[in-house]
């Protein structure tokens, strides 16, 4: 299977650290907006495994893993109570954590376009099932903190971009018939490089411009 790309113990170890960086950053957002344990945990679990969640319900791989794996979903709860007890030491290394956030994004967007074309998906599905598992926890996680998804504001550094990059050098690589470990982990690097240059340089998307060719406002 083109989505085993790593021996099996190394790619869940990879998995977990991914899914606990991004729980992390969903506990933040709970405490930020002034969530009891309970939604700190909830906000955890969606951001942690809310994209694998949709991209296995998208493809047909049911019972979705991160049910019938019980570490996938203790995790996001062991994030959540870190952020309960630890919340000010986390926001202090919170560059770590972006970082740490860019590379599970490189990750998942790697292994979720390489799931979906285990599972018969063309090319252009398979890119848009790497992006939905990379990016889709946090869509989720700002819908239920009634936020507007970070993802799709201007005011925000690009994120599901250098994902959609990632998956679409996936899917090249899996067209000519050279994905493995090295070229899938070069694909993800591909995506942190992108995202981080983002973080570091505040890369924006291009917004719509006026008819007469001018740029709208910025309100």
């Amino acid at each position: 299977m083109t989505s085993q790309l790593f021996a099996p113990d190394v790619q869940q170890t990879l998995d977990l650290v991914g899914i606990f960086v991004f729980a992390l950053s969903g506990g933040l957002m709970a405490v930020r907006k002034n969530m009891d344990i309970f939604g700190i945990c909830v906000l955890a679990e969606a951001t942690a495994l809310g994209g694998g969640v949709m991209r296995d319900l998208v493809i047909g791989a049911t019972p979705v893993v991160a049910f019938t794996n019980m570490g996938y979903f203790t995790t996001p709860l062991v994030a959540g109570l870190v952020v309960f007890f630890l919340h000010p030491e986390v926001e202090r290394i919170n560059r770590a954590v972006q970082t740490l956030d860019a590379m599970g994004l490189g990750l998942f967007c790697v292994t979720g376009t390489a799931k979906a074309h285990d599972y018969g998906l063309g090319s252009t599905a398979s890119v848009a099932c790497g992006m939905l598992t990379a990016a889709g926890g946090g869509v989720i996680r700002d819908v239920l903190a009634h936020e507007s998804p970070s993802l799709l504001r201007w005011d925000r550094e690009i994120y599901a971009v250098p994902a959609l990059v990632g998956a679409a050098v996936v899917a090249v690589l899996i067209g000519y018939g050279h994905l493995d470990a090295w070229t899938g982990s070069a694909a993800a690097a591909c995506a942190f490089v992108l995202r981080m240059c983002a973080l570091r340089f505040g890369w924006r998307a291009p917004r719509a411009w006026h008819r007469n060719g001018s740029r709208t406002s910025e309100e």
